[in-house]
């Protein structure tokens, strides 16, 4: 059976933080079973990365910023789901948030908000008091690979610690998809 850690050499992530973006850096002891490994940063995009490095797909979680907006005020949120799976940003996510209108926040936007490169935003080191909203099939995943805030490296890390992060919250997040 594959594993997420596929055909990589992890180390401690905190041993390693040169391959992490600063923010993720700064914030890795609240993931401790965190391990890092450099990748091609042409194949960090999901798809790429699964197939070059024999990775599993639904063991690989993508984290995506998402802008909400109400009354005139913005709020980011960090949507964490499998590679395999679609959130309901329309539905859950925008109710959970409390936001009238909701999106994926533009690209420049993200990277310039989290401080880490676009294809490698995770939900390790975003800004205090984000929102992050972890689907429970990706707790239930167990061990999952998850960016690392540049696209050079991937994290493997245990998904409950992911839960445990300050202002995470398990949800049922994915769209039933097919």
């Amino acid at each position: 059976m594959s594993t997420a850690a596929g055909t990589l050499t992890w180390t401690p992530a905190a041993e390693r933080t040169d391959l992490l973006a600063a923010p993720v850096a700064a914030a890795i002891a609240a993931v401790p079973s965190a391990r890092v490994a450099e990748i091609d940063p042409e194949l960090a995009d999901t798809a790429a990365f699964c197939e070059a490095y024999a990775s599993p797909p639904q063991l690989s979680a993508n984290c995506v910023v998402v802008a909400g907006r109400r009354g005139g005020e913005t709020k980011h949120a960090a949507v964490l789901v499998l590679a395999t799976d679609r959130a309901d940003i329309n539905g859950v996510v925008r109710r959970h948030v409390d936001a009238r209108k909701i999106s994926f926040a533009p690209m420049d936007e993200a990277v310039e908000v989290t401080g880490m490169e676009y294809g490698g935003i995770t939900p390790v080191g975003l800004p205090e008091g984000w929102p992050v909203l972890v689907d429970e099939a990706v707790v239930a995943a167990g061990e999952v690979v998850i960016g690392s805030g540049v696209r050079g490296s991937k994290l493997l890390v245990d998904a409950a610690e992911l839960a445990a992060l300050p202002s995470a919250e398990v949800l049922a997040l994915a769209q039933p998809t097919g």
